[in-house]
């Protein structure tokens, strides 16, 4: 198979750890019989230092034509502490979602046996959940228009805005990837106040009529972000609007002991992207002490995803899980033991690709 990948490392650590991910879809390409090619271009504070915009246009152009993306991160201190600032950083990120249309992002949330003592829950709260989330990225408060400030500047104003079309495709999303678990649909809304989200409810209720073999819930998002604290693992596919998925699967990340460690895909109608979840920390950037594995298993999630490679995903994550057997870990989950530099992990992991065996019916 031919893979045409897109690379945007974008701002801080993202040029670190996305070489990392690279090296390792290559290692896997290598021992799989699949012709890679791909090109770097810019997005994020790189961007608008180099031409002024955050998603340049030749960059879209590039991803338009890519199978897929993989992306690190954005946003840069120069840029955040700069309220005068007409141009940021994040506004490549939501232009480049919009473009492509990334309607859905995807985020499975999975613990790791060497790593759940560094949970701030309790080990049989957390041991064995495995949910994922399910967000709603192009609609809501985040896209909404009107968006503004009062003249005197004393009143700001944001609005929230879905359509059904909007919220049905995601819900349909949702139970597609209900059915291929454990047949549990949680939709998360604040339908007792809001009209947005009384319009998702209504949608679910009327889909979950075409999906009788999924059982499916709707739960508040206060309530839900209890639950996922107090039971994570009563939890299968969640799915919720923007704004409430943007906190809640940064909450839910935080429970499996490191957000170093948890990748992501967002799906898209043109193409799709893969990133990790975590942010650019700067104040790591080029000191090659960040954590590569996120940025590493969302190409085991590209993998899956947009090429249909179940194992070639595997023999990523089994990778992944041999380093952190092995405590070849940087220093976020290093703890007492030896803490290795981001490129040694990596190269660690590629290593193990390359030398993995790899059986007839597998290739």
């Amino acid at each position: 198979m031919k893979l045409k990948i897109a690379v945007l490392p974008g701002d801080g650590i993202g040029l670190e750890i996305v070489s990392q991910a690279l090296e390792a879809t290559k290692a896997v390409c290598a021992k799989f019989g699949h012709e890679v090619t791909y090109r770097e271009a810019l997005v994020g504070a790189a961007a608008i230092d180099a031409v002024g915009n955050p998603y340049p246009p030749e960059t879209h152009a590039l991803c338009m034509e890519s199978s897929a993306v993989l992306f690190g991160a954005i946003g840069s201190p120069k840029y955040d502490n700069d309220p005068s600032a007409k141009v940021r950083p994040e506004q490549g990120l939501l232009a480049m979602r919009k473009q492509l249309g990334l309607y859905a992002n995807i985020r499975p949330v999975t613990t790791f046996p060497s790593l759940i003592h560094k949970s701030p829950l309790r080990t049989d709260l957390v041991e064995g959940a495995d949910f994922m989330c399910i967000r709603e990225l192009t609609g809501g408060i985040y896209f909404g228009r009107p968006q503004g400030r009062s003249e005197d500047g004393e009143t700001a104003y944001d609005t929230c805005v879905y359509t059904r079309e909007e919220i049905e495709r995601i819900i349909r999303l949702a139970y597609g990837y209900a059915l291929k678990r454990r047949k549990k649909l949680t939709v998360v809304d604040k339908a007792n106040v809001l009209a947005t989200s009384r319009l998702w409810r209504q949608t679910a209720q009327r889909l979950e009529k075409e999906y009788p073999c999924v059982e499916t819930e709707y739960m508040f998002v206060d309530n839900a972000a209890m639950q996922i604290i107090q039971w994570p693992k009563r939890f299968d596919v969640m799915v919720t609007e923007n704004m409430f998925g943007d906190i809640l699967t940064d909450e839910a990340s935080v429970i499996t002991g490191s957000l170093g460690m948890l990748p992501s895909a967002s799906i898209g109608i043109h193409t799709s992207v893969f990133e990790p979840i975590h942010g650019s920390y700067p104040q790591a950037a080029g000191k090659d002490i960040a954590n590569p594995l996120a940025t590493i298993l969302s190409a085991a999630l590209m993998f899956e995803y947009t090429f249909g490679l179940q194992a070639e995903a595997d023999a990523i994550r089994e990778a992944v899980n041999a380093s952190l057997a092995g405590k070849i870990v940087t220093e976020d989950i290093a703890g007492d033991g030896r803490a290795y530099k981001t490129s040694e992990v990596g190269k660690w992991i590629t290593d193990y690709l390359y030398s993995r065996q790899i059986s007839p019916h597998n290739a």
